[in-house]
């Protein structure tokens, strides 16, 4: 496996007979594939902290920064489509670590345009791929009428879940915790 390549250790969906017409057997084969994209998802993320020290979230900021030097905060948000506070956070974060420099535009103080250090472009030239993440990558790899469809069946499902956390939908996807060692007694 190449350098800059992931192994999340998630399988392939396999490859099965054809479904009966039971729609209980559809409902879990749908529940299946969801599990399996959650895994991967935070899996990938887990995966590329321990290889960059950042989060998979910090990571695509920094390779939108590696394409858009320069870009505003709220360009950033918008690029990663989440929060403009999210995106403070994460390049607070960033900063902390010395991979981005902040600096305020003279003409107006309150827009602060994002940059690469040196330390920032070296962690990109070994970032691992995809550096967007594999769920955002897939999505953006989708065609139009594919993305369309998949939206207006996504938001069926949501109506149905009856979910009212509308900034959850502005938050990056989280790596699974890291499995804490059970103290042994006795």
């Amino acid at each position: 496996m190449a350098n800059n390549e992931c192994d999340t250790g998630a399988e392939a969906a396999p490859t099965t007979a054809p479904l009966s017409d039971d729609p209980k057997q559809w409902s879990y084969e749908v529940l299946k594939q969801f599990r399996l994209i959650f895994k991967a998802t935070q899996q990938h993320s887990l995966w590329v902290e321990t290889q960059c020290g950042v989060s998979s979230a910090q990571l695509w900021m920094l390779w939108e920064l590696s394409k858009q030097p320069g870009l505003r905060v709220t360009e950033l948000a918008k690029a990663l489509a989440i929060h403009h506070s999210t995106a403070s956070n994460l390049l607070d974060k960033l900063a902390k670590k010395k991979l981005i420099q902040k600096e305020r535009v003279n003409t107006d103080q309150r827009v602060v345009t994002v940059t690469l250090t040196a330390a920032g472009e070296a962690l990109m030239a070994t970032a691992p791929a995809p550096p967007q993440g594999i769920l955002q990558h897939a999505i953006f790899e989708l065609p139009e009428p594919t993305l369309k469809a998949l939206n207006k069946h996504l938001e069926v499902l949501v109506k149905e879940m009856a979910i009212k956390d509308d900034d959850a939908m502005m938050q990056p996807i989280n790596p699974l915790p890291k499995r804490q060692a059970v103290k042994k007694t006795g």
